[in-house]
């Protein structure tokens, strides 16, 4: 146990530690299980990724009538991997410079992103989901990313309760608070939610793996939705949380939108990943 004291020491410290259990026992069980989490911790750290814990929530819009966004409905899912932050510019250079994937709108990213600690920008549904292939990941379902957007907040329009400004988050195509940026913000610019996550709302919208439906949570599973079986007429992929651009309802951790098809690769849509427990 001294060894794995060390390595909580170390986590606290660097603030990466946000709650293991630690409940002290004797047992040889308790020992494993501590090393167990503090390793996963470790690994995350390296990763960029956190792990989001099983459980059920109420998925849906609790104040505002979006009417695809209805009925809410209890969700359960099982525990899954979630990127700390959006995939960046960097991470996606990285990308193809490791792979045969071809890409050429550097200098469009460029206005909009320009250093690699911002969010990877003019990328489409299938740009994320190769991404996401070679980094051994997947892409989100919308429950999955509504779930850990909520990180923990019953009912709230956002991460972190029902009212928003520019010190909270990146939106409104407007420079004032913390919110400096006429465009992209480099990535965990604002503060993080209860898991530990960044930008969860605003900054760029990001895309999950689900088609769209907008009657889809009328007959939902109970357990891990996937989404429906084939689009509606003329809609694509969920994307979710708005962007630097976003002015309304799109900022809500329950709004959904399918503005674009999984082709379009647009100034203010980016994405992150997740992955099963491994």
């Amino acid at each position: 146990m001294q060894t794995v004291g060390k390595l909580l020491c170390m986590i606290l410290t660097a603030g990466l530690f946000y709650s293991l259990g630690c409940e002290t026992s004797s047992s040889e069980d308790s020992e494993t299980l501590v090393k167990n989490e503090v390793q996963d911790k470790l690994g995350l750290v390296i990763n960029r990724m956190v792990l989001i814990p099983a459980g059920s929530f109420e998925m849906g819009d609790h104040h505002d009538n979006m009417n695809d966004a209805l009925p809410v409905h209890s969700v359960e899912l099982e525990s899954f991997y979630m990127d700390v932050t959006e995939v960046t510019v960097g991470d996606f250079k990285k990308f193809i410079l490791e792979s045969d994937y071809s890409y050429n709108l550097w200098n469009e990213v460029a206005v909009f992103s320009p250093t690699d600690n911002h969010p990877m920008v003019y990328v489409s549904w299938h740009d994320a989901t190769a991404y996401a292939k070679w980094a051994d990941k997947r892409l989100p379902t919308e429950a999955e990313w509504e779930y850990a957007a909520r990180g923990g907040m019953v009912g709230s329009r956002y991460p972190w309760g029902n009212e928003i400004t520019h010190d909270d988050a990146n939106w409104g195509n407007t420079v004032n608070g913390k919110d400096k940026w006429a465009y992209c913000s480099p990535v965990a610019s604002f503060k993080e939610n209860q898991y530990g996550l960044y930008d969860m709302t605003g900054n760029v919208w990001e895309w999950c793996a689900d088609w769209y439906g907008f009657d889809y949570y009328s007959k939902s599973p109970a357990k891990n939705p996937m989404g429906p079986d084939k689009p509606d007429i003329a809609t694509g992929r969920v994307l979710r949380g708005g962007s630097w651009y976003s002015v309304s309802r799109g900022r809500r951790v329950a709004s959904r939108d399918a503005y674009g098809s999984p082709n379009d690769r647009k100034n203010d849509i980016g994405f992150r990943c997740v992955s099963g427990l491994r």
